[in-house]
């Protein structure tokens, strides 16, 4: 492993003779992981503390850098409200008959009140075909909908019932997705009288943890990040119930921190650098929600979001896997521009986990930005994610440093300007 890092170090060393390289050092890396993932952080978990202590820490990172602030943030933070919605009855009559508190289910952002149902999208999941794929469309996007759900589906609609069962947790009170489920042979809707009654709490807040460098292209950004938040305390094993989140993902935050310092050292950068620790991934996604919603997509050149570098990949050292491959060329220019016997970056190899969606590129890809995880672990095989025994000790440092340095270097061309990643279709996403 130092062998490699080594030649990575004179690699760059080559590739700029403006100033002397920056070194991202093995060091500093292990003193920023090891404080995001100690027993005192307890895991991290959003809407806690704990988070509240991780943001500190980054904060304070940013600041001895010397980054700048987002406009609109205090001290390296952009808080926000998330608001908890709670629905306390949902009354439903169907085409004139009441249907029994034990066929409905409702998951809303507000109190309504349907009685037309030409105002309603109707979703209709019939006894024949895999209801999978529409059910993940019947989340996305807004406005007020009303699933009839087929009794063949029982199983499906009993799962929604239990989930909704619990408040949901929304940025926006005002959009967003008014759900109502029925268990229902009816295929039709000819009229609906839907009553539900929402209490909504206000009081909760996240922070995502920002600092930027302006570079000469102020509306050219490229954006690295990784979520700070873990799951906190668990069921304990021999005794352990902290949930360290070593590899997820202060290992990603960490890097997020290095790259900062890595570029601060290198001067100002042709297009503006944006650093972002995102709270809530765990969660909900919010952070990114929220960030997504206040940058202009078009502006967003690249994002690199970085997850889970701590551990070798399954096919071996100095070799990173990005996901959503074929979105864009993002992964093929990374590649390019650092030789494989350096260092490899290639396809994500565990399609069938839907990683491309499960971090917080995809709010961004969704917007048709180049947005892609970047990751090393082996997640098929992983003993430690979300348990209590994702603890530093269970990380290669000196693989992770290496990883940071990669991506370093990858990312030069990008933040030159000299080359720009193709964007992401919307519509080739689910």
């Amino acid at each position: 492993m130092r062998s490699c890092a080594a030649g990575l170090l004179t690699l760059i060393a080559a590739a700029s003779c403006a100033r002397p390289e920056p070194i991202i050092r093995r060091g500093s890396v292990a003193r920023v992981l090891s404080v995001l993932s100690a027993d005192s952080m307890r895991g991290r978990a959003a809407f806690t503390p704990d988070s509240e202590r991780a943001a500190d820490f980054i904060a304070g990172e940013f600041a001895a850098i010397g980054l700048e602030s987002l406009p609109g943030t205090v001290g390296y933070r952009q808080t926000f409200p998330v608001f908890t919605v709670a629905v306390d009855s949902t009354d439903v009559v169907l085409n004139g008959r009441r249907m029994p508190a034990s066929r409905t289910a409702a998951r809303l952002t507000r109190s309504v009140n349907w009685t037309d149902p030409t105002d309603v999208e109707i979703v209709v999941f019939g006894p024949d075909g895999d209801p999978q794929p529409q059910l993940m469309r019947l989340f996305q996007g807004e406005g007020d909908r009303l699933a009839l759900v087929h009794s063949s589906h029982e199983p499906l609609f009993a799962r929604l019932q239990r989930w909704f069962g619990r408040a949901t947790r929304t940025l926006d009170t005002v959009s967003g997705v008014n759900l109502v489920v029925v268990l229902t042979d009816d295929a039709a809707v000819r009229s609906i009288e839907v009553q539900a009654a929402t209490t909504i709490d206000t009081t909760a807040r996240l922070s995502n943890v920002i600092g930027t460098i302006v570079g000469r292209r102020p509306d050219e950004l490229i954006v690295f990040s990784g979520h700070y938040d873990h799951v906190g305390v668990r069921a304990p094993i021999d005794g352990d119930s902290i949930a360290n989140g070593a590899n997820d993902n202060a290992s990603g935050t960490t890097a997020v921190i290095e790259l900062a310092r890595y570029y601060d050292a290198l001067g100002r950068p042709e297009r503006t650098l944006v650093f972002v620790a995102f709270a809530a991934e765990e969660a909900g996604g919010y952070g990114s929600e929220y960030l997504a919603g206040r940058l202009h997509p078009d502006e967003i050149v690249a994002l690199f979001n970085i997850e889970m570098i701590g551990k070798v990949a399954g096919d071996g050292p100095n070799r990173a896997w990005i996901t959503g491959w074929d979105e864009s060329d993002f992964g093929p220019l990374l590649a390019a521009a650092v030789p494989d016997s350096v260092f490899a970056f290639t396809a994500d190899p565990y399609p069938d986990e839907n990683l491309f969606y499960r971090s917080d590129n995809a709010v961004f890809a969704r917007l048709g930005v180049p947005a892609h995880s970047i990751s090393t672990t082996p997640i098929d095989v992983d003993p430690d994610y979300h348990r209590v025994t994702d603890e530093i000790e269970t990380l290669d440092i000196d693989h992770m440093t290496a990883t940071i340095r990669a991506i370093a270097l990858a990312a030069r061309p990008i933040v030159a300007g000299t080359v720009t990643p193709s964007r992401i279709d919307p519509e080739r996403l689910r």
